[in-house]
C-alpha cells in the first residue's frame, strides 16, 4: 500500500466529489421544497449514468496507455497527464468564479425542465451537471495512476474514500448541516489540487522528453537541474510519499524543473488573489428615464 498515492487519490475523490454531491443535492432539495420530490427517482438515475460513464472513460484511458510500446506509451502518458492538469486548473478557476451563483442556476435550470413537461429531462439535467465533474474525476485519477503506476490500486482505493466522503458531506448539506464551510473546504483542496496537478505537469514533461530522447530528438533543457538521490531518493520513504502526492523528483530535467516551480508560483498566486466583486448596474439618477 503506497500512502502517499492513497493520499492523493483520496483528495483527488473528495474535492471532485463533494463538487457533484453538492450538486446533485442542491436538485433534490430543491424538488422536495418545490413538492415535484416524486421526480427525485430521475435524478438519480441521470447520476448513476455520468459515474458510470466517467468510471468507463476512465479505465479506458489507463488501459490504453498499458497496451501501447514505446515511445508511443511515453506520448500517450504525457499527453494524458498533460490533458489532465490542464483540465484540473480550468476546474479550479471555473468553480471559483462559479460557485456563488451555482445554486440559483441550478434551481432554475430545474425550473425550466419541470415546465417543459414529465420532468424526465431532470434526468439529462442531471447527467449533464455531474458528468463535467466525473470526466474531470475520471481523467485527474487516470493522470494520477499512469505517473504512479506501481501504485494505481493505491490511487483507485483513494479515490473510492474521497468519494465516500464527498457523499457523505452531500447528504450533510442536503439534511441541511452547516458543520463544514465549504468556502474554506474548497479553498484549501483547491490549493492542494495545485500541486497535485504541478506535479503531474512536470512528470508529462518528462514523459515527453524521455519520448523525444527515445525518437532521437534532441530537446532543450533535458539534462539534470541537479541530483539529490543521496539525501532524499524518490524511491523510497519520504520522497517516495512527496512523489505520490505532488510529483517530487530527486533528479528532474532543467526543463521539467522550472515548468514545476513556474506552475505552483503563477497559479496559487491568481487562485489565492481576491476575486473582482460582479458589476452591479449603475442606477439612473432621479428624474431620468
Amino acid at each position: 500500500m503506497d500512502i502517499g498515492a492513497l493520499i492523493s487519490g483520496a483528495l483527488i475523490g473528495l474535492r471532485e466529489g463533494v463538487e457533484a454531491a453538492l450538486i446533485v443535492a442542491i436538485v433534490l432539495a430543491y424538488l422536495v421544497r418545490t413538492g415535484n420530490g416524486r421526480h427525485a427517482a430521475k435524478i438519480w438515475l441521470g447520476t448513476g449514468g455520468a459515474v458510470a460513464v466517467s468510471a468507463v472513460v476512465g479505465g479506458a484511458l489507463f488501459v490504453t496507455v498499458g497496451a501501447l510500446e514505446a515511445p508511443y506509451e511515453q506520448l500517450f502518458e504525457g499527453a494524458t497527464m498533460l490533458l489532465a492538469a490542464v483540465v484540473v486548473t480550468w476546474m479550479l478557476f471555473w468553480m471559483r468564479r462559479q460557485s456563488a451563483g451555482l445554486k440559483g442556476e441550478l434551481q432554475s435550470a430545474v425550473d425550466r425542465t419541470l415546465g417543459e413537461g414529465t420532468g424526465w429531462g431532470l434526468a439529462v439535467l442531471a447527467f449533464t451537471a455531474v458528468i463535467r465533474e466525473g470526466v474531470e474525476t475520471a481523467l485527474f485519477l487516470a493522470g494520477q495512476a499512469t505517473s504512479l503506476t506501481a501504485s494505481a490500486g493505491s490511487v483507485a482505493l483513494g479515490a473510492l474514500i474521497g468519494l465516500a466522503i464527498a457523499a457523505v458531506i452531500g447528504w450533510g448539506f442536503y439534511r441541511g448541516s452547516r458543520a463544514v464551510d465549504l468556502r474554506k473546504f474548497f479553498r484549501w483542496t483547491g490549493i492542494a489540487l495545485v500541486f497535485i496537478a504541478a506535479g503531474l505537469l512536470s512528470k508529462a514533461i518528462h514523459e515527453l522528453i524521455e519520448a523525444a530522447g527515445l525518437s532521437g530528438i534532441s530537446v532543450v533543457g533535458a539534462q539534470p537541474a541537479f541530483d539529490i538521490s543521496g539525501i532524499l531518493s524518490h524511491d523510497e520513504g519520504i520522497g517516495q510519499f512527496l512523489r505520490a502526492i505532488v510529483g517530487y523528483s530527486a533528479s528532474p530535467e532543467v526543463l521539467t524543473f522550472i515548468v514545476h516551480v513556474a506552475y505552483v508560483v503563477g497559479v496559487l498566486w491568481l487562485y489565492l488573489r481576491p476575486m473582482a466583486p460582479p458589476n452591479r448596474p449603475v442606477a439612473a439618477p432621479a428624474g431620468q428615464a
